[in-house]
């Protein structure tokens, strides 16, 4: 390699990397929404009168418009760069924020902070997704669980200082300040992201090394049409189904397992604790479980973490009033749930190739809108109609066990014999030619 090519190879590589980088960081300001969600459940209820399951239905509509608009998000990213759809995203992040410090009435949070805040997160994390995918085309499994892990560990920068402000402040001054430095980040991040430079020799020979499983690329179209694709999405449903009644009801729960704003864990109030160590295994979990998932196979991993989760839910339900075990319980759940961000994009990536992978992502993640139902109001209505957490952790403990039995007695069989199939079509194709 001559000096000149080696010095564009340097360049290229560093470039790369300050990409994924960038793309961390937006993602990092993007989950607070999310992930804090359930630091202004308190203050919003006690402040529009509201039951719990009704202020509930803001984050399914936050999980609707994030996840559920998966596909839309990738049918609009093809129209823009990821620097444009990423500021955009970013903008309306900030702006739901901001509006959300003026309501006082509920359908108008459904829609600063549920329709428009999910919006905008959504655009931000398929536009950073897109962008590590065409940077790092032959290790998009490391790139993307980066990226997913640096949304699920970004809250812990911020969920004490928000935690602190609204104490000192309130909910809506909190909303307020945060909201235009979320906003202010994520669009001066956006502005640095660039798409590659196109080398239509070396995309060949990438593309070639990504389909070593799946032997052709599917579209969305065509992989809405086989059985396996269905049995991910319900599998999926499940699992999101128990970290999101988590993320949106620990407050609630917390309150009714008596661990109140003055229970202290090692001199910290318990809760903010909790969400911060939540965030960290959340999104620990999505790099180690993709490595671990690379070597002992998608399945077995899907299996150990899923198993983790349901364990892990029932044993709050039985421990969880004691503020100890609260809190090293809640990071062992996340722990147990974040990695389906990774590992149903690998497999989806395996079975069906990546030169869509984005675009069918999307139709995948609508099952974190069906979880948020699920695990969001849903769960909300069940307690409040039980009085008793009791029946709502067994049923997510229950669904989480059910899955990581799926994952090896139905997934594995179901893909080798696609996959077996997809070669043989392929092999026929090739000799008829």
């Amino acid at each position: 390699m001559s000096a000149q090519n080696l010095k564009s190879e340097q360049s290229a590589a560093m470039t790369r990397w300050w990409q994924l980088a960038l793309a961390m960081i937006a993602m990092m300001a993007a989950s607070s929404p999310q992930y804090v969600w359930a630091l202004f459940v308190p203050p919003l209820q006690a402040k529009l009168g509201v039951t719990l399951s009704a202020l509930q239905v803001t984050f399914a509509l936050f999980s609707i418009c994030q996840c559920g608009l998966g596909p839309m998000h990738g049918y609009f990213a093809e129209k823009f760069t990821p620097r444009q759809f990423a500021a955009m995203g970013g903008a309306l992040v900030g702006a739901s924020w901001i509006l959300s410090s003026y309501v006082v009435e509920l359908p108008w949070l459904y829609i600063t902070y549920g329709v428009l805040s999910g919006i905008g997160t959504g655009m931000i994390y398929v536009a950073t997704v897109e962008l590590v995918s065409l940077w790092f085309p032959q290790r998009r499994g490391f790139a993307i669980g980066m990226v997913a892990g640096s949304y699920g560990f970004g809250a812990v920068i911020t969920t004490f200082p928000i935690d602190a402000s609204i104490r000192a402040s309130g909910y809506q001054q909190t909303l307020l300040i945060y909201g235009l430095v979320l906003g202010i980040v994520s669009i001066l991040v956006a502005l640095g992201m660039r798409h590659p430079p196109i080398d239509p020799a070396r995309q060949q020979r990438e593309d070639l090394a990504e389909t070593k499983f799946a032997k052709r690329n599917y579209t969305s179209a065509e992989m809405l049409r086989t059985p396996i694709f269905w049995l991910m999405f319900v599998m999926m449903s499940m699992m999101a189904t128990g970290g999101l009644m988590v993320i949106s009801q620990i407050g609630a729960f917390a309150r009714d397992f008596g661990i109140g704003k003055d229970t202290l864990v090692l001199g910290m109030a318990a809760l903010p604790l909790a969400l911060t160590i939540d965030r960290v295994a959340n999104g620990l979990t999505r790099p180690f479980f993709g490595w671990v998932s690379d070597r002992i196979g998608r399945e077995h991993t899907m299996t150990v973490a899923f198993l983790l989760e349901g364990v892990a839910i029932l044993f709050m339900l039985i421990f969880g009033r004691n503020p100890v075990w609260f809190v090293m319980l809640s990071g062992f759940i996340f722990f147990g749930w974040g990695e389906i961000y990774s590992l149903f994009p690998a497999i989806q990536g395996d079975l069906f190739g990546q030169k869509h992978a984005a675009n069918n992502f999307g139709f995948l993640l609508v099952a974190t809108a069906v979880g948020s139902i699920l695990g969001g109001p849903l769960a909300a209505l069940l307690f409040e109609q039980s009085h008793s957490w009791t029946l709502v952790f067994s049923i997510v403990s229950g669904l989480d066990i059910l899955t990581a039995i799926l994952a090896l007695v139905v997934l594995k069989p179901m893909r080798r014999r696609f996959l077996e199939g997809d070669a043989l079509q392929s092999d026929l194709a090739a000799s008829l030619l």
